[in-house]
């Protein structure tokens, strides 16, 4: 099968699995994950109708964004960010998943200010065990929420996370669950909607889904195997 017909089929199960939760499938992003994919692969994908992109790294995003830029493409930024390259990532996302420190609150703030830009950001909160994993704790959240509504230049859109990877997609759920708990719960305290969970991958996003997610972030189901 190719991009077009991965595309339709990624969407009907997107909208079986909202339906299955009782949820409009409209709530829901479709982000293609393009690290590795060549510019005519994001090309073929955003004819197919998908319009957000999501790059992992900032420098392979600088290689490929400008081959890009005839397309009203948006760009997400949801692998780690590394605070020397914030005044790139702040140019080129309207969306940064992977918040997750204090340090990258306030250069954000900085660079944004710089720039005149109101920079949405995600707080990713790290649920799984791994040490691979990146994110902050969860008992860091509530903090690190304070701090960017205290920023002029930033915009707190809500929360994302990414499980560990298990061959059995329903050991994942616990972890959506608790992004989702998290989220309502800050909700609660600072008496304001954050309305997007950015969690689900080509594994799992079906459960992601059925758990509340509002992106969900699909590479290899798209593309097919990743190109090292």
């Amino acid at each position: 099968m190719g991009i077009k017909e991965n595309i339709e089929a990624i969407k009907e199960r997107i909208s079986n699995a909202a339906r299955r939760a009782g949820r409009d499938p409209e709530e829901i992003t479709l982000l293609a994950a393009s690290k590795t994919r060549a510019p005519q692969e994001i090309r073929e994908a955003f004819n197919c109708g998908i319009k957000v992109f999501g790059e992992n790294r900032v420098q392979e995003a600088r290689e490929k964004i400008p081959a890009l830029s005839d397309l009203p493409i948006e760009w997400h930024m949801i692998g780690h960010l590394q605070t020397n390259k914030v005044k790139y990532a702040v140019k080129m996302f309207t969306l940064i998943h992977s918040v997750d420190s204090e340090n990258l609150i306030e250069e954000l703030e900085k660079r944004a200010k710089k720039e005149e830009k109101i920079q949405e950001v995600l707080i990713e909160v790290k649920l799984s065990p791994e040490e691979t994993k990146h994110g902050c704790k969860e008992d860091e959240v509530p903090f690190l929420v304070e701090k960017i509504l205290e920023k002029e230049n930033l915009k707190l859109l809500g929360f994302m996370t990414i499980p560990p990877y298990v061959e059995n997609r329903e050991e994942v759920r616990p972890y959506f669950a608790k992004l989702r708990e998290i989220k309502e719960a800050m909700e609660r305290k600072f008496g304001r909607r954050f309305p997007h969970l950015s969690m689900g991958m080509t594994h799992d996003f079906e459960v992601a889904i059925e758990e509340g997610a509002t992106i969900v972030r699909i590479g290899t189901a798209i593309f097919g195997p990743r190109n090292y």
